[in-house]
């Protein structure tokens, strides 16, 4: 009987044992706190600009000794798929969205009913339970690059614009700030034309351009892939022509040091994404969050390209 005792004894605090271990599998070594979660959903995953974004959130995720998610559609055309993508990591209660909506219009519905927080970043919406919005002034980001393009040529020449996605407010504004910039430089906007923020398609894009604009002598693109595409295009024509981008990616400022792309304006993603988790895990705890939190741009051209190619190695490693 006694040996019964003991073996049940043993059974009971073996049992306890696991139960406490399953008890900690959601803590960490940190005070023994419950790990919190932060679900980021961006754009795409697919291009340098959102890796960037990535690095940045997940760098913040280790650092505070929280969880989080990362995923993104396979194109910033997808805007289906990034509805369904939030949906999906809503209906996972973490304890707070991070969310970049390509098309905010689409978007909102879904965020208005998270009963969670939700920070949006690069792109702002019109969202009642917006917690906070961590990005560049876009417009702003634009009319420095319309700037930038009108300082390498004359006034009377003409210029193209390659914009993002059709409802995509980042590179809508990004393209109002360029226009205004070349206007007020005296250069004639000729062409303007969306490339779903994608090399290949703009590429196809400003080769339909020079068809009937053969005497152009600037482009702006709106973000730094299609300026890729852009002067592919160009460089197959022979053609002199000075292209701007927008984002500051690794590819653009090797371009940039090559010779080849004339500029481009550097947002700064990984803060963005960084400042993103960091301010999440805040309101979780119910600290105050900024409403809006500007992240700086950056004029990149070959006389500081090499420091800023520097960064962005040592981001991505």
């Amino acid at each position: 009987m006694k040996k019964k005792i003991r073996l049940f004894s043993v059974a009971a605090a073996f049992m306890g044992m696991v139960l406490l271990a399953g008890c900690n599998s959601g803590q960490e070594a940190n005070g023994g706190e419950n790990t919190e979660r932060v679900a980021v959903v961006l754009k795409t995953l697919s291009s340098p600009y959102w890796k960037y974004v990535e690095a940045g959130a997940k760098a913040a995720g280790k650092e505070l000794g929280i969880d989080v998610t990362v995923v993104g559609p396979n194109s910033e055309s997808e805007v289906m798929q990034q509805v369904n993508m939030i949906e999906d990591q809503l209906s996972q209660s973490p304890g707070a969205l991070v969310v970049s909506p390509t098309q905010p219009d689409t978007v909102v519905p879904v965020l208005e009913g998270a009963n969670v927080p939700v920070l949006l970043i690069d792109t702002d919406a019109d969202l009642k339970n917006k917690t906070s919005f961590i990005g560049t002034e876009n417009y702003e980001a634009g009319y420095e690059g319309g700037k930038l393009l009108a300082s390498m040529l004359q006034k009377g020449d003409k210029a193209a614009i390659v914009s993002g996605a059709l409802g995509n407010t980042a590179t809508d504004e990004r393209v109002k700030g360029a226009k205004a910039a070349l206007k007020e430089a005296g250069i004639e906007v000729v062409a303007e034309q969306p490339a779903d923020s994608d090399k290949t398609k703009a590429m196809s894009v400003m080769e339909n351009i020079l068809q009937k604009n053969n005497d152009i002598k600037g482009v702006f693109a709106a973000n730094d892939d299609m300026a890729l595409g852009v002067l592919r295009a160009v460089e197959a024509k022979g053609l002199d022509v000075k292209v701007i981008g927008t984002d500051g990616t690794l590819e653009a400022v090797e371009s940039i040091l090559a010779g080849k792309l004339a500029g481009t304006i550097a947002q700064s993603p990984y803060d963005m994404g960084y400042e993103g988790v960091k301010n999440a895990l805040a309101a979780i705890k119910g600290k105050k969050v900024e409403k809006r939190i500007k992240s700086r741009v950056e004029v990149i051209t070959k006389e500081n390209a090499q420091e800023k190619l520097e960064f962005l190695k040592k981001i991505v490693e």
